[in-house]
């Protein structure tokens, strides 16, 4: 029986690829041509030619720095606001600013970062300045959930020994569950930024400035050779993030 079932499910994965070329007008043989495959193998010749020109480094230069800022401001941007609506998204100020804030963190992360570059740049116009709003935005959302759950968790009893001892509830945050938060929401930080760059060499897509932009531009123009040159940038620029937000957690985090 379970052969028999296996068989029909395999004969219907099989219709149904065949139904989706016959569907989509796609012709594999006319793909193999030989002037087909000839102006492929020219296209891939050009692209894997990078313009290494002066000029070309120094604007790529001027994008990766771009990339980077966003990226860093905007992770910035949404830990402050995250953690600020993290505290009644943790129930710290009642069940009403509780369910307003988990709506308010819900709605920003549901959208995803293309979508609030894209309408920041109607608002904003073209330029890392919409890149910037779009990570944080989307990363609030993301962070302050992150951040709440984290504050739940804690445990509440170094913060009531301050109060005890007369402290405000400032006071009983800042010494009491701050230290034994800080750890982790910085693990959540930093992850959240070797994710925010990669997305901001993205969001250029939609004309929010950084490498994104450049590669945009390069591949409207069918300039194989500084669109290479970019992606290799874009490489080598998340290898870099990558490699010091590892050791950034291994130093500040784990320490």
């Amino acid at each position: 029986m379970n052969r028999l079932f296996n068989a029909i499910l395999l004969l219907c994965i099989g219709a149904a690829v065949v139904a989706s070329f016959a569907y989509l007008g796609i012709d594999l043989g006319q793909l193999g041509d030989g002037d087909n495959l000839n102006r492929m193998g020219a296209y891939a010749e050009r692209f894997l030619s990078p313009d290494l020109s002066l000029s070309h480094l120094k604007a790529i230069g001027h994008g990766a720095l771009e990339t980077i800022a966003m990226s860093a401001l905007g992770t910035l941007l949404a830990a402050v606001f995250g953690l600020v609506l993290a505290l009644p998204a943790a129930g710290r100020f009642g069940w009403p600013m509780q369910s307003t804030s988990r709506l308010v963190l819900n709605a920003l992360r549901a959208v995803p970062e293309l979508v609030w570059a894209a309408l920041m740049v109607l608002a904003a116009g073209l330029g890392p300045n919409a890149g910037t709003l779009a990570l944080a935005l989307h990363t609030t959302g993301v962070l302050g959930r992150l951040f709440a759950e984290a504050l739940e968790n804690t445990p509440p009893e170094p913060a009531e020994a301050i109060r005890l001892q007369g402290g405000n509830a400032v006071w009983a945050f800042c010494y009491g569950t701050l230290p034994n938060l800080m750890p982790q929401l910085l693990a959540y930080i930093l992850y959240r930024w070797e994710n925010n760059i990669r997305m901001a060499s993205v969001l250029g897509f939609v004309g929010a400035g950084g490498l994104g932009q450049m590669l945009y531009v390069s591949l409207s123009l069918f300039q194989e050779a500084q669109a290479s040159t970019v992606i290799l940038a874009m490489l080598l620029l998340v290898l870099a993030v990558d490699s010091l937000s590892s050791w950034s957690r291994q130093r500040w985090v784990k320490a």
